[in-house]
This record gives C-alpha cells, sequence and structure tokens, in this order.
C-alpha cells in the first residue's frame, strides 16, 4: 500500500468541499497530534469521525462533562456512553 503524504491545506480545501473522507482524515491527524481544540472544531462541522475520537478519549478517562459537550454536538455515540457512565455501579457503593 503506498503512504501518501497529502498536506492539510489540501485536506481541508477538500473538506470545505464536502468531502467527508478529507474531513476523517483530518481528524485522525488531530487525534494523532493530541489536538482535542481542531478535534472539536471538526466536530463542530460535522465530522461523525471526530466524535467518535472525541468520545473514545472523554469515555476512557471518564470525562461526563466531555461527553455531554459531544452529545450536545449532536454525536448521539456520546451520549450512549454518559449514560452507560452514570448508569455504571459506584465502587464501595451500600444500598
Amino acid at each position: 500500500m503506498t503512504n501518501t503524504n497529502i498536506d492539510r491545506d489540501t485536506l481541508r480545501e477538500l473538506a470545505d468541499e464536502g468531502n467527508e473522507t478529507a474531513l476523517d482524515r483530518l481528524a485522525d491527524l488531530a487525534d494523532a497530534a493530541g489536538d482535542l481544540g481542531e478535534l472539536s472544531e471538526l466536530l463542530d462541522e460535522g465530522s461523525l469521525h471526530a466524535g467518535f475520537l472525541l468520545t473514545r478519549r472523554a469515555a476512557a478517562t471518564g470525562d461526563l462533562r466531555e461527553l455531554q459537550r459531544i452529545a450536545d454536538a449532536g454525536y448521539d455515540e456520546a451520549r450512549n456512553e454518559l449514560e452507560r457512565l452514570l448508569k455504571a455501579p459506584v465502587e464501595g457503593r451500600q444500598d
């Protein structure tokens, strides 16, 4: 498989023209760089892949507020993950 090195400007232009694959690629690059700000911007632009990546990060750290923010931005899986975490049994809790 060929490793194509596509610059961000080209990806951004394609994404701005509605190319979802380019938007997903930008999200992957932002995730690899740990750029949560860019991932959030991509989610705001409608990138479901960015929502997935942000949800995965927030769920791994148990960040309920971030999951709520992602869900509010329109990524339903974040809402599902938030509900799952909220319903999880609390350690040391005695009913």
